[in-house]
C-alpha cells in the first residue's frame, strides 16, 4: 500500500506540478520506479527466508556429522563384543543390534544424500549394477527373513547416482514384499541392462496401473505407508533417463521393469 501510494504521489507530482506532457516518458519513469520498488520489496521478503533455510541446512549438516561418531562407535563395539561372546542367545542379540545399526547407517546415508541433492552436489559414478542389487537384497533380507529372493544377475556396468538408485531399488523391493501377501517369493533378474522385479501378490488392474504414480495413492488401503514411494521412483527415473514399465494382473502379481542406458 505504501508503494502504491508513493507511486501515485509521484504520478500526481509529474502531471500537476511539473506538468510533464510526454506520456511515454512518464510511463517509462514509473516503470523504472516500479521495478526498483519491486526489487527492494523482494529482497526484504526473501532475505529472512533465505537466512532461515541456510540455518536449517547448516544445522542438518552439523547434526549429520555428529551422528556419524555414535554409529561408528556402536559398530566398533559390536565387533569387539562378538569376539568375547559364546552364548548363542547373546550372539543373536548382538546381530539384532548390528542390523539396527546398519539401518541407522542407511538413514544416515540417505540424509547425507538428500542434503547433497538439495545443494546439487550429487555426482554420478560408474559401478556394477548387479553388485548393488546383491547388496540391497542382502540388506533387505535381514529385514524380511521370511521372503525368498530368487536372483538371476549378470554384470552390468552403468554410470548413475548410486545412492539415489539404491533408494529406488529398496523402494521397489519393499513394495514387492508389501504386496506379496501369502506367497513369500520375489524374482529379481538383471539381463542386458534391464532389471525386473517380480512378485506373486495381489496385482493390479489397468485402472490401478494408471494411478500408481499419484502421490499418496495405494492400491490396497490396508497396507502400511504413505503411498509416495512410486512417485519418487518415477521422478528419479525420469531425471536419470531410466525407462520404467509395469506388467500386472489381479491375483497373479506385478513385474516392474527398469531399462538402463548402456555406458
Amino acid at each position: 500500500m505504501l508503494t502504491v501510494t508513493l507511486l501515485m504521489a509521484i504520478l500526481y507530482y509529474f502531471i500537476s506540478v511539473v506538468e510533464v506532457e510526454n506520456l511515454y516518458l512518464l510511463l517509462f519513469i514509473l516503470l523504472l520506479l516500479s521495478i526498483f520498488a519491486g526489487a527492494i520489496i523482494s529482497k526484504l521478503s526473501i532475505d529472512p527466508l533465505f537466512e532461515h533455510v541456510s540455518n536449517l541446512q547448516n544445522l542438518s549438516k552439523e547434526t549429520l556429522h555428529e551422528l556419524n561418531l555414535p554409529i561408528s562407535t556402536i559398530k566398533t563395539n559390536i565387533h569387539m563384543l562378538k569376539k568375547s561372546l559364546e552364548s548363542e542367545k547373546d550372539l543373536k542379540r548382538v546381530e539384532r543390534i548390528k542390523s539396527a545399526c546398519e539401518m541407522l547407517q542407511q538413514r544416515y546415508n540417505e540424509l547425507d544424500y538428500m542434503i547433497k541433492l538439495q545443494s546439487s552436489n550429487v555426482e554420478d559414478e560408474k559401478f556394477d549394477l548387479s553388485e548393488l542389487i546383491q547388496n540391497r537384497v542382502e540388506f533387505l533380507n535381514r529385514i524380511y527373513p521370511h521372503i525368498e529372493f530368487k536372483l538371476l544377475l549378470s554384470s552390468s556396468q552403468i554410470k548413475s547416482d548410486k545412492i539415489g538408485l539404491s533408494k529406488v531399488i529398496d523402494n521397489l523391493i519393499d513394495n514387492a514384499v508389501k504386496y506379496s501377501q501369502d506367497i513369500h517369493k520375489i524374482d529379481i533378474e538383471l539381463q542386458n541392462h534391464t532389471l525386473s522385479i517380480k512378485d506373486y501378490g495381489c496385482g493390479m488392474d489397468e485402472v490401478e496401473l494408471l494411478k500408481i504414480f499419484d502421490d499418496y495413492y495405494q492400491s490396497n488401503k490396508n497396507m502400511k505407508g504413505f503411498g509416495i514411494g512410486l512417485s519418487m521412483v518415477k521422478r528419479f527415473c525420469d531425471a536419470n533417463a531410466i525407462s520404467m514399465s509395469f506388467k500386472s494382473k489381479p491375483n497373479v502379481g506385478t513385474t516392474v521393469i527398469l531399462k538402463f542406458k548402456e555406458d
